[in-house]
């Protein structure tokens, strides 16, 4: 067996037009569970009655099971679910309408809310109460000193594991194409079999992969640098 490099170029600037619907499918569901992990991580820490409980059950399902169920599970159930609603309240709409990206961003909000949770929880955490009660002793209020003082550094602490989890759900991305949505891992197998060529194709993407990859750790480096500047004595 010969390894047509050239192809690999080729199969390197095709796979690379799935890059948007990629970059959606990482980043859309980080944001969605960067809202559901902040929420669910101050429903914890501060023992909220009947919802804590709620939230507990919720971390412990998604993180204890496989994202691509979480797809699978949204996409097989959450049309039934509105298709009932609509007949119910004579709607007049149709789940089939709803683009598929749609569920698998819901899926993975889901998936991505459970694991942000756990990490806005340590880096909540990991600040020292002292520095609370300093803030409100040079007259802070509450949401001064959330704002001012602990949510800056419980950021700064969490870069190292939202860096992870980045990285993680660009890879996570790739179970999309179970359910026919074309981003890179897809765009790949696509190419391969239209060519022939599964290894050229899979090089190729691996690459993009990679590039992705070291993209992200240079930018949460240029972040951690720039976000822990008052452990050097600086200024943010």
């Amino acid at each position: 067996m010969v390894i047509d490099v050239p192809f690999i170029w080729t199969a390197f600037v095709e796979i690379l037009k799935a890059l948007p619907l990629t970059l959606l499918i990482t980043i859309g569901p980080l944001l969605g569970g960067l809202l559901i992990g902040i929420a669910v991580a101050a429903v914890r820490i501060n023992s909220v009655k009947i919802i804590t409980p709620i939230a507990n059950v919720y971390v412990s399902f998604f993180r204890g099971t496989p994202a691509i169920l979480h797809i699978m599970v949204i996409y097989l159930g959450f049309p039934l679910f509105i298709n009932k609603l609509s007949r119910y309240y004579e709607w007049g709409f149709n789940a089939n309408s709803i683009p598929i990206v749609v569920f698998v961003l819901i899926a993975l909000s889901f998936t991505a809310g459970a694991y942000m949770s756990e990490i806005i929880r340590s880096g909540l955490l990991a600040v020292e109460k002292g520095q609370i009660e300093a803030a409100y002793s040079v007259g802070m209020n509450r949401f001064q000193s959330m704002k001012r003082i602990v949510f800056p550094q419980a950021f700064a602490l969490s870069l190292p594991n939202l860096c992870n989890i980045f990285i993680g759900f660009l890879h996570t991305s790739s179970i999309a194409f179970i359910v026919s949505q074309k981003e890179l891992n897809g765009a790949a197998n696509i190419v391969a079999s239209n060519n022939l060529k599964f290894l050229e194709a899979y090089i190729a993407a691996a690459l993009i992969y990679w590039m992705l990859t070291m993209l992200i750790e240079g930018i949460t480096a240029l972040l951690e640098r720039k976000l822990t500047v008052y452990n050097r004595g600086g200024v943010v």
